[in-house]
């Protein structure tokens, strides 16, 4: 089966049940700083989850792209995806609902809908597939409805397992929130007969491919499980994950990788089955960068939240070919690959292939200087420090092997934080000077500084739509009037090409080719703060893209399916100030916003600014 093959199979099973199509969103959340990608394909759809009306109903089926950085150091292995496309279908609100919100569906239609796609549109044989639901606890009781539906549908008790909330339970995606049991499908890849599905390491062999999740709690701040008002279903199939598992192949070997790696064998001479960790993590993360480069949001190589995830999957990728030999630029090469392969699905990929290709070479002539600075460092430690001494049995054990030369971990530390040079790369360069280090000590010093950087980025990034809802909506409605500002005060050349919201402050990221002056400042500050004053009211219309394009609404046109979208006006019928294409929450006067500021102007890339607001 091929990636197009199922995302169609998939698209039309759920149409065909009633569900609207809809588009793929950034892979950047528009209203969520508490995230850096979209991870799930649930994510952009937080509003409406909590009860936002969707312009298309309330049952809808997406192919979601996804970013998932937790696992970086992961990827290599057999599962382990960086970029991945997400498989989904939603229902928005209970039909058995008394206050008769929506037409969607529960736990029944969800498994049976579920059970039907894999018997008989995947041609999945039964006695390969069991079933995992929650076990109940003292928050919430044990799921026997979607028990007793696996059962009606002819499955075998033993073949329904009882798990606990670590295992069958999602949300909620902050502190409180939506939250609920879930149900998780799996199919055995092992040999011979499928053995008894456990929780915990012990189901290797057995692979998840779906998960349908149920919420029907709303998690309090004060730690309670409270019945939820409006209850959704929300499922998720990973799409490599299911073709490798229908294929019974080498997941890096589906037709969204395969492309991918035998250009990697081709520009190395090396082959595959001889380097597999190396070559997966290049494809994957030179894929996920390209996909990162080609979102319509626009996010650049930096130090900081997305742009830092960016880098280091360029990095790391350029650090893995010089483990197989490959020393000649090789980043807009493989990128060629990529955009062949997701051109048609993700048009945005080939719209900005210029964008992306720039970038790339930028950024590993950059690192390849950088390692050009660390090797220097590191024969400067390598040639002053020599200390001849017997080594320990004890050391033996935790240091790369006996020998009489050492660095010690604090100046392996230093290599690696300060001058950049890779961790794998300095054990290398080692080995073949036969120095040793003390690793345990080089890996705690390394977690420690992580754990640092990643409680920085909590603290940066803290908050997110639930905590910080009104915040939130008053900075998104902003993020309206600028750019509406900007088009009158720099010139209808203005794009936005990304922005980052907490509850003290927004990022809008803009293109322009040069610095503004603060002559050209004040005035956006000026017309800004001219809205706020006038008390303009803020409401939307639902229509057609190309209702939207007619109307003079900016946004993002490059949907490949023809839905319905939210247009989001500022300003009278008569007199809009601003006409946009949104989905996200917003206030609904602009005499909520209180008095806008500027707080700083800088450079993001070539031909891209960025400003710091914030409302007084």
């Amino acid at each position: 089966m091929k990636a197009d093959e199922l995302r169609d199979k998939y698209l039309n099973f759920f149409k065909k049940r009633g569900h609207a199509v809809i588009s793929s969103a950034s892979l950047v959340p528009e209203n969520d700083p508490s995230a850096l990608f979209i991870s799930a394909g649930m994510h952009p759809l937080v509003p409406f989850l909590m009860g936002e009306k969707h312009p298309l109903g309330n049952k809808l089926t997406s192919v979601q792209k996804c970013i998932r950085t937790g696992d970086i150091e992961e990827v290599g292995d057999d599962v382990h995806l960086t970029f991945f496309e997400m498989l989904g279908n939603w229902s928005l609100g209970d039909p058995k609902d008394p206050r008769g919100v929506g037409a969607g569906y529960f736990k029944k239609e969800a498994i049976e809908m579920s059970f039907d796609f894999l018997i008989n549109e995947l041609k999945l044989p039964k006695d390969r597939l069991a079933f995992s639901v929650f076990e109940g606890d003292n928050d919430a009781s044990f799921d026997k409805e979607a028990f007793e539906i696996w059962k009606n549908l002819g499955i075998s008790e033993e073949n329904i397992k009882k798990f606990p909330k670590k295992d069958n339970w999602w949300g909620p995606a902050g502190e409180t929130g939506p939250c609920g049991p879930d149900t998780e499908m799996f199919f055995w890849t092992g040999e011979g007969k499928p053995k008894s599905l456990t929780t915990g390491d012990n189901k290797s062999e057995w692979v998840e491919i779906w998960n349908d999740v149920f919420m029907q709690y709303n998690k309090t701040r004060e730690g309670n499980f409270e019945p939820l008002r409006q209850k959704n279903v929300d499922t998720g199939m990973g799409l490599e994950r299911t073709i490798s598992v229908i294929n019974s192949e080498d997941i890096f070997l589906i037709d969204t990788f395969k492309p991918i790696i035998e250009e990697i064998e081709k520009l190395s001479g090396k082959k595959y089955s001889e380097n597999k960790k190396e070559m997966r993590i290049i494809a994957d993360h030179i894929k996920a960068s390209v996909m990162i480069l080609g979102d319509e949001k626009g996010i650049i190589p930096s130090n900081t939240g997305q742009g830092y995830v960016l880098r280091r999957l360029i990095r790391r990728a350029v650090r893995y070919t010089k483990m197989i030999g490959m020393s000649e630029n090789f980043t807009s090469k493989l990128s060629d690959s990529v955009i062949k392969i997701y051109k048609d699905v993700y048009p945005e990929v080939k719209k900005n292939e210029d964008f992306i290709k720039r970038e790339l070479e930028a950024e590993e002539n950059k690192f390849r200087k950088t390692l050009e600075v660390g090797l220097k460092e590191f024969e400067k430690y390598a040639q002053s420090i020599v200390i001849n001494r017997n080594i320990s049995d004890e050391e033996k054990g935790r240091n790369l092997y006996s020998a009489p030369k050492e660095l010690p971990a604090d100046s392996v530390f230093k290599l690696i934080t300060t001058f950049g040079y890779p961790l794998e790369l300095v054990i290398e360069e080692m080995r073949e000077r036969e120095i040793i280090t003390d690793l345990d000590m080089v890996k705690a010093l390394i977690k420690k500084h992580q754990d640092l950087s990643r409680t920085s980025s909590v603290g940066m990034f803290k908050g997110g739509l639930a905590d910080a809802s009104v915040e939130s909506r008053k900075y998104h409605t902003l993020q309206h009037l600028i750019l509406a500002t900007m088009r009158i005060v720099l010139g209808n050349h203005i794009e936005q090409k990304g922005s980052n919201i907490t509850a003290e402050r927004l990022r809008f990221d803009f293109s322009h080719p040069q610095k503004l002056t603060d002559e050209e400042k004040n005035k956006i500050e000026k017309i800004v703060n001219e809205q706020i004053q006038k008390k303009l009211p803020v409401w939307f219309e639902e229509t057609s893209l190309d209702g939207a394009k007619k109307i003079g609404a900016t946004g993002v046109f490059e949907h490949k399916y023809g839905e319905r979208v939210k247009v989001y006006f500022i300003g009278k019928d008569s007199d809009n100030f601003s006409k946009e294409i949104c989905g996200g929450p917003h206030i609904e006067n602009l005499s909520e916003l209180g008095h806008f500021k500027i707080a700083k102007e800088e450079s993001v890339s070539a031909g891209v600014r960025r400003i710091k607001a914030v409302l007084e």
